[in-house]
């Protein structure tokens, strides 16, 4: 295929995905400030129209936030390709590093500048989004020091744990052969596999402090319920949540015996005990439906088949040059190929989203089953209703959207199949 054809195509999908995102944007801005001067009438007993209206208005704020960023990232993306950005930032660093230091440090510091130039233009609206919009709705608890040490903190991490992977996947597609990416994508599901287990106990504790659960009643509630249903886990933590953020939230984290149940502060101070139960048994039907395992292989799969196609297009000229690169001549493309890959496919996979939110929500509504099975659907009911309220969450979303996007069913589906339950 000509390289002008691949532009023609790639330009395509990101006009239709930004087009689409636009459209379906104002579709929800439009429905939720609609409906936003009357309680919908299944929550009209339960929800204050004054809570109704401050989700409405976090809402649409989000949404122009997001207009905002998906103008900003698409200019981005046309900047590192078709505008040559990353051929430009590629020639600079190679003339300048190649010579003395080899391929493999030349490729690494081409991600590393790669990412850090990245980082550098999406931390102005990381700091908007905390500190204007979150923080006009009640949400950011973060000073600007905590803020900054929390970027800090995340740079030195990804460097600490993405160097060493990028250095591994870098050697293995220029030492292991014509199946480079297989033996790549072995190393991508070890590595993932090894986060899920370290993440936990070496990884969260830098941005959190995780205590254990002081509550004996509800501790020991919590654990008769997972005996009832079969589950083990290392501990039950708290962890600091209100120093961040007001938004409450329970997961369960780990792989295999080092899961742990872990309890924002902010869920424990708005939740009674059984609504609580609830809200875990509905994490535990995930479980038991095998939801995250399933959710696992998916994406390992869906992993192999995305470095199988970079198997093939690295060696594509085409490739390269479709999205505004000139391939090297005297030093490996491997770095570049893996660079172009992650900017071109989002646009492509963008319309894969729906059956993905699809898939989820059907998730969703089975761990809801399941919790009434083990728990109260009035507590679990009652629960939502609060996490719906405090978080700001719209009763009201335009459906188009709501299928689009949403992972969660929106709330009158949900509370309505509890309902019935």
């Amino acid at each position: 295929m000509q390289p002008s054809t691949l532009t023609l195509i790639f330009a395509l999908f990101v006009v239709a995905s930004v087009l689409t995102k636009l459209w379906l944007s104002a579709r929800q801005i439009r429905h939720v400030a609609l409906h936003h001067k009357e309680v919908p009438a299944p929550f009209a007993a339960d929800v204050t129209l004054l809570s109704h209206q401050r989700a409405a208005f976090y809402t649409i704020d989000k949404l122009r936030f997001e207009t905002l960023s998906t103008a900003v990232s698409t200019a981005v993306l046309l900047g590192w390709t078709l505008l040559g950005g990353l051929d430009a930032l590629n020639v600079r660093v190679r003339d300048l590093l190649m010579p003395h230091w080899g391929a493999l440090p030349y490729q690494l510091a081409l991600l590393g500048c790669f990412m850090l130039i990245g980082g550098l233009i999406e931390l102005p609206l990381s700091a908007w989004f905390t500190f204007r919009i979150e923080q006009r709705h009640g949400f950011n608890k973060m000073s600007w020091r905590m803020w900054v040490g929390d970027q800090i903190k995340e740079a030195l991490v990804g460097v600490v744990l993405g160097l060493p992977i990028a250095a591994l996947i870098l050697w293995l597609m220029g030492q292991a052969g014509p199946q480079w990416w297989l033996w790549a994508w072995g190393a991508w599901v070890s590595f993932s596999l090894l986060l899920m287990v370290i993440f936990p106990t070496l990884i969260a504790p830098l941005f959190n402090k995780f205590e254990p659960l002081q509550d004996a009643e509800l501790e020991q509630q919590v654990g008769g319920l997972m005996q009832r249903c079969g589950f083990k886990a290392k501990g039950f933590f708290v962890m600091d949540g209100s120093r961040r953020s007001a938004h409450a939230n329970a997961y369960f984290t780990g792989l295999g015996s080092a899961k742990r149940v872990v309890f924002f502060d902010t869920l424990l101070a708005k939740l009674t005990h059984g609504e609580i139960l609830a809200v875990l048994a509905h994490e535990l039907g995930h479980f038991k439906h095998k939801h995250v395992l399933k959710r696992m292989i998916l994406m390992f799969a869906l992993s192999l088949a995305g470095f199988a196609l970079l198997g093939w297009l690295s060696n594509q000229v085409a490739f390269y040059v479709a999205l505004g690169v000139r391939p090297n001549l005297s030093a490996p493309n491997d770095a570049l190929a893996l660079l172009l890959f992650m900017l071109a496919t989002p646009p492509f996979l963008y319309f894969v989203g729906p059956l993905m939110a699809q898939l989820s929500r059907r998730d969703e509504f089975q761990a809801d089953a399941y919790a009434c099975r083990q728990a109260s659907p009035q507590q679990l009911s009652s629960a939502l209703l609060k996490l719906y309220e405090d978080n700001a969450s719209t009763l009201t979303p335009d459906p188009l959207y709501a299928r689009f996007y949403y992972s969660h069913p929106p709330a009158s589906e949900r509370l309505a199949a509890l309902a019935r339950a």
